[in-house]
């Protein structure tokens, strides 16, 4: 079999153009899920049992479903509900965080009760607030233990970006499938495109690792 990749070569700005979307949905999602499901872990960890209550049931159903039946459901399900049609790159975004930010809530819960219950009664007796025990010693601590799960959910979000594909966003998957619908060129186009994402990746998850392996002494207690 003869490899001919002479079609990536030629249409590499518009693969380019593809990852430059494939980044920007990337952090979007990344930062949307990070604010929301921290809020959401927090809210299970100190709330009220009136609020945990609607706070697992919606984690356990983002959990549940496939992150292409909640963008479908967006993209399409949305306009017919609510009469208002979202932009595919803003559905995208929406359901990813959706989808990410109940893997995040969890992770970040994880981490806060992790940490011993003897620093907050400590904190209390030095006559802190609740809110000056959560910020002042339990976020640091829990931060530094929830970075290795945190890596896994970055490369997953960046990996989940190509679902978009299927409601037309021009993210890097779906210009990939373009030009190998036109060149005929399958196997060297998502050949590439498997090189790509690892090259996208690979920093990530390594940077990550190298972080934690630098502040992991400021999580124990």
């Amino acid at each position: 079999m003869d490899f001919d990749f002479s079609p990536i070569l030629i249409s590499w700005r518009f693969l380019a153009g593809g990852l430059v979307v494939t980044i920007l949905l990337s952090i979007s999602t990344i930062v949307c899920a990070t604010i929301l499901g921290s809020g959401i872990g927090l809210g299970r960890a100190y709330g009220k049992r009136w609020l945990c209550v609607p706070l697992a049931f919606y984690v356990d159903s983002m959990r549940a479903l496939p992150i292409l039946v909640i963008l479908v459901w967006i993209f399409f399900a949305f306009p017919i509900a609510f009469g208002e049609t979202l932009p595919p790159f803003l559905a995208a975004i929406l359901a990813l965080t959706l989808h990410i930010s109940a893997y995040v809530s969890e992770i970040v819960r994880a981490g806060v009760v992790s940490v011993r219950f003897g620093q907050t009664r400590a904190g209390l007796a030095l006559g802190m607030s609740s809110a000056q025990i959560i910020c002042k010693i339990i976020l640091p601590q829990a931060i530094v233990r929830i970075l290795p799960p945190y890596g896994s959910i970055l490369s997953i979000t960046i990996k989940e970006t190509a679902v978009a594909t299927v409601i037309a966003v021009p993210e890097y998957m779906h210009q990939s499938e373009v030009i190998a619908s036109q060149s005929l060129r399958p196997i060297e186009v998502f050949a590439t495109a498997m090189v790509v994402y690892f090259i996208l990746l690979f920093p990530v998850t390594r940077g990550v690792d190298f972080v934690y392996r630098r502040i992991a002494h400021l999580g124990r207690s």
